[in-house]
């Protein structure tokens, strides 16, 4: 081993330290090709022994994700209240009685794939590799963690070299219980060493150094034994499952990144690059939710617009200084590149675990307490006896600061149920915002036809005291040898356009537009709206709003009054939606020609009918 351990990361011939960033996937990753390339005869854990075996139970069970729980010893801090002492200032008294008013945190072990610790007590029971938990037992757990560097860089720099690098960054511990912890462990390897030949320890690249500085301390007998260290009275750790919808709050990466390194090792893939390649399938992952979701409302979500998210994701995590992209980054490079709706798609993936028991699925059944899963939060839990208890992480990575992303959220089925349950069908009316944006396109799209209709007339002539409507370059370069220049003259479009066609699925399937009906305008500004669309009472997206899907609309502007086309019987030879409205729109429109906005330009049957009313589309 001593052959080919790098000395840096060996205390001596029979110790080994790996030093990791916890909750890193890369690290985890390194962990297990490390002990892959050596041979080791012995795994020491960075853990105390009461929690040996409920994690190594709950490691059997991986890919499922669990929870190590160990509450303090003593969760009474009920202390009666001080008899009044006229000799004590109020301040004093004060104090005297807040002092230890809060209960302790409990402490908890995250069974996540992407831990280094797990991912080493996992591969050292598939090889059968003895474990031996080695920290000290305390009640009163202090976590030991700083911003580290981006564990990305373990891709292109050796472990050691990676180590030595931060290593004057690294700070000594500021608390009395983490010094006795790194002498307690590094007793515990002394006492390791009389047994194995071959000893591995996985620890905090912040425990390292410090270990290594007790360990050396051991050699010279200035340092502090295991019968020197204490170990406090600690209660029996409790394994508990998770909820699924709070794993972000368990795992060190993404839980849909934990997902693809859990497939990568079921299918023997290689999950290297998976800390960036996964990025790219969270995205793919979050376009094909957002299609199945908006169907024909989805905005088309090219490679290109893909490729521009992945440069906008790329250049944040720049400009944070780390070289892979955090939940922040993905979702707001996707909110302003691709729109909420489809970040809030990739939310909702990114958050989802593959290997998670999904909630809800024997609701009606009775579950035992010991058998319900616990809720997470932002560093505390919602037990299955409903109490609320403070936590700390025995694994800590680096600290995570939360930060606020507004996105509107989709309605659960509880609530469309309630909100349909509670809506009217006698009374409805079309939103005041909407109107003013579909008016706008119907604005739009007439000026669009008027301009497609003065181009017939457009013509050129020799350049005098005016460009005109801009300079015409083709018949300029055509006469290059006369020295002119020549311009173009868009003379005013004939007529007018009081008839707008849209068609937005075509051809349109009946079944899917029940709701067929005629608008009257309400004011001078509106038009007279006929359309067919998709039922709003089947998809309510708030209390007392529901939200239809246009298949097809005609505009009459300036408005009129007609009868509904849907009910009206001059119109029955029709056969499709798409020709009722077109035949609406030529019987009813003032002007020779209607405007008409469509997927594909209008057929020879669409362009007969309009001729049967003497108009032209």
């Amino acid at each position: 081993m001593s052959d080919t351990v790098p000395e840096l990361l060996r205390l001596n011939d029979r110790v080994t330290l790996l030093p990791i960033i916890h909750g890193s996937g890369q690290f985890a990753w390194l962990t297990r090709r490390f002990m892959l390339e050596h041979n080791f005869d012995c795994l020491a854990v960075p853990l105390p022994p009461s929690f040996q075996q409920p994690v190594e139970e709950a490691v059997l069970e991986l890919p499922r994700p669990s929870i190590v729980l160990q509450h303090p010893a003593s969760q009474s801090t009920f202390e009666p209240p001080l008899p009044f002492n006229p000799e004590l200032s109020a301040e004093e008294y004060g104090e005297s009685a807040d002092e230890d008013a809060d209960p302790l945190p409990s402490s908890y072990v995250p069974i996540d794939p992407c831990q280094s610790v797990i991912m080493a007590i996992r591969a050292a029971m598939g090889e059968h590799i003895p474990r031996h938990f080695i920290d000290l037992e305390t009640n009163h757990f202090q976590p030991f963690s700083t911003v580290m560097p981006d564990a990305h860089a373990v891709r292109h720099v050796a472990i050691e070299k990676f180590a030595a690098a931060i290593l004057p960054s690294i700070p000594p511990p500021s608390d009395e219980l983490t010094r006795d912890r790194m002498h307690y462990m590094a007793a515990q390897l002394t006492e390791l060493e009389k047994i194995y030949q071959r000893i591995l320890l996985v620890t905090s690249i912040l425990h390292w150094p410090w270990i290594r500085d007790a360990h050396r301390l051991l050699r010279t007998d200035q340092g502090r034994s295991v019968d020197d260290l204490e170990n406090e009275e600690v209660s029996t750790p409790t394994r508990h499952k998770i909820n699924s919808k709070t794993l972000l709050f368990l795992f060190g990466e993404l839980p849909f990144i934990t997902s693809l390194h859990e497939r990568a090792r079921a299918e023997l893939e290689d999950d290297e690059n998976l800390q960036i390649d996964g990025v790219k399938e969270l995205l793919i992952a979050g376009r094909q939710s957002y299609l199945d979701d908006l169907g024909n409302r989805a905005r088309k979500i090219t490679p290109l617009l893909l490729s521009k998210c992945l440069q906008y994701i790329r250049n944040l995590s720049l400009i944070n200084r780390r070289m892979t992209p955090d939940m922040v980054t993905i979702i707001t490079a996707c909110k302003q590149v691709l729109g909420d709706q489809f970040a809030l798609h990739v939310t909702e993936v990114a958050t989802k675990y593959a290997y998670a028991d999904e909630p809800g699925a024997n609701s009606d059944q009775w579950i035992p307490e010991s058998d319900q899963p616990i809720t997470l939060g932002i560093d505390q839990a919602r037990l299955p006896n409903q109490d609320v208890v403070s936590l700390v992480n025995r694994l800590p990575g680096p600290p995570i600061s939360w930060q606020t992303i507004q996105l509107q959220r989709r309605p659960n089925d509880k609530e469309r149920h309630e909100w349909q349950h509670n809506w009217n069908p006698y009374s409805q009316c079309s939103y005041p915002p909407e109107d003013e944006r579909i008016e706008l396109l119907r604005n739009r799209v007439s000026e669009r036809a008027q301009a497609i209709m003065g181009q017939d007339l457009a013509r050129t002539e020799k350049f005098t005291t005016s460009v005109k409507d801009g300079i015409d370059i083709r018949d300029t370069i055509r006469h290059w040898y006369e020295k002119e220049i020549y311009v173009k003259v868009m003379p005013p479009s004939r007529g007018q356009l009081d008839a707008c066609l849209m068609l937005f699925d075509s051809p349109a399937d009946p079944r899917d537009y029940p709701w067929r009906t005629t608008w009257f305008a309400e004011h001078e500004w509106e038009s007279t709206l006929a359309f067919f669309a998709s039922d709003f009472q089947q998809e309510m997206v708030g209390p007392g709003i529901g939200l239809g899907i246009y298949g097809g609309a005609m505009f009459l502007y300036p408005p009129v009054p007609i009868r509904d086309i849907w009910r009206d019987r001059r119109l029955n030879f029709t056969e499709t939606l798409e020709e009722r409205l077109i035949a609406a729109a030529c019987m009813h429109s003032r002007s020779k020609h209607v405007a008409i906005m469509s997927p594909l330009p209008p057929g020879g049957g669409w362009k007969r009918l309009a001729r049967r009313f003497k108009k032209h589309l």
